[in-house]
């Protein structure tokens, strides 16, 4: 029986140290087929405001709301753009009247100035007040599209999908131009802000493949858009290995389907995969079409001749002997 209990004792010690080993050496195989480095979350935000000046008359939507391209986030009084319209309008009627009425004394006088009842002089006067007339419309008109501009402006629209970040004003504040009323955080593009030393450096190139995990054990698929070509001294917020005074790059990771789990600030993750067999990356396009030429193949080599020697010069012709010495 103690025989037994210590044959399975050597058995479970022996697959424990098995299983020990098999850990340890699928972590180094993971180790060397890829970097791993630390970094966190940006989400590009914008901030919206009018580009108009008023008296804001309604916030549709509250801080954590999620918006549409295209929604209306935001109103001002349009009663002051309304008068303007009205007022433009008026004047673009008026100005075109005032053209219509110099336009039939033109015509006239000029068909009179054909067969010599009026002066020229007098044909000159009524062009010019037909000219002056259809200038005073055109800036009628420019007026008249300025008003209507401002009109539409006093809604405030979401240039893109995202989420409302911060609410800056109320209703009945009155806001300048450019003045923020929302902070809106866009859905995409999403990255992670990253760093990288410089002895793993010249391992990284612009489209490698990575993978993004939280802490909660979401993963994400991406690629690195952005390498610096500046090195500076590691942020105080990265987590790395090295000391904090040691030279990194900063890397910028597109995460290629963002969703609601990835939050600004956010600690991930990355995971670089190296190219098998440490292929490098392949060449662009552009790069390829580069290549030098290839040069032209050389003469085939004869027999029993070195591959790459030259071609013996044939044997010269023998001189031809002349007549007195054939009679000799």
């Amino acid at each position: 029986m103690k025989k037994v209990l210590a044959l399975l004792a050597l058995v479970a010690l022996a697959a424990g140290g098995y299983y020990f080993y098999a850990e340890e050496e699928q972590k180094r195989l993971e180790s060397a087929a890829q970097i791993v480095i630390y970094g966190n979350v940006d989400i590009r935000d914008v901030s919206l405001s009018f580009r108009v000046s008023g008296r804001i008359a309604e916030l549709r939507y509250e801080e954590g709301d999620r918006v549409d391209k295209g929604d209306v986030v935001a109103v001002l009084d349009k009663e002051t753009y309304l008068d303007d319209l009205a007022l433009y309008t008026a004047q673009m009627e008026e100005a075109r009247v005032t053209r219509n009425k110099v336009e039939k004394p033109f015509l006239r006088r000029a068909e009179l100035t054909k067969i010599g009842a009026i002066s020229t002089e007098e044909r000159d006067d009524a062009e010019a007040a037909r000219d002056e007339a259809q200038a005073r419309v055109q800036s009628a008109e420019a007026l008249l599209q300025k008003a209507r501009t401002n009109l539409k402006d006093t809604e405030l629209v979401a240039p893109n999908d995202g989420v409302i970040l911060t609410r800056v004003r109320e209703p009945g504040a009155v806001v300048s131009v450019g003045e923020p009323v929302y902070t809106l955080a866009l859905d995409n593009p999403v990255w992670v802000r990253t760093y990288i030393d410089e002895p793993n450096l010249g391992k990284v190139y612009p489209g490698q493949k990575a993978t993004v995990t939280t802490d909660s054990g979401r993963e994400y698929r991406g690629q690195v858009g952005f390498i610096s070509p500046q090195a500076e001294f590691t942020p105080k917020s990265v987590e790395t290995t090295q000391l904090r005074t040691d030279l990194v790059y900063r890397l910028r990771v597109i995460v290629d389907m963002p969703d609601k789990g990835l939050r600004q600030g956010m600690p991930v993750t990355v995971k670089l995969l190296k190219e098998e067999g440490g292929a490098k990356p392949a060449l662009p396009e552009k790069d390829r079409a580069r290549k030098p030429q290839q040069e032209a193949p050389s003469e085939k080599a004869q027999p029993g001749q070195e591959a790459g020697a030259l071609p013996e010069a044939p044997p010269a012709p023998a001189p031809e002997q002349s007549d007195s010495g054939q009679r000799e």
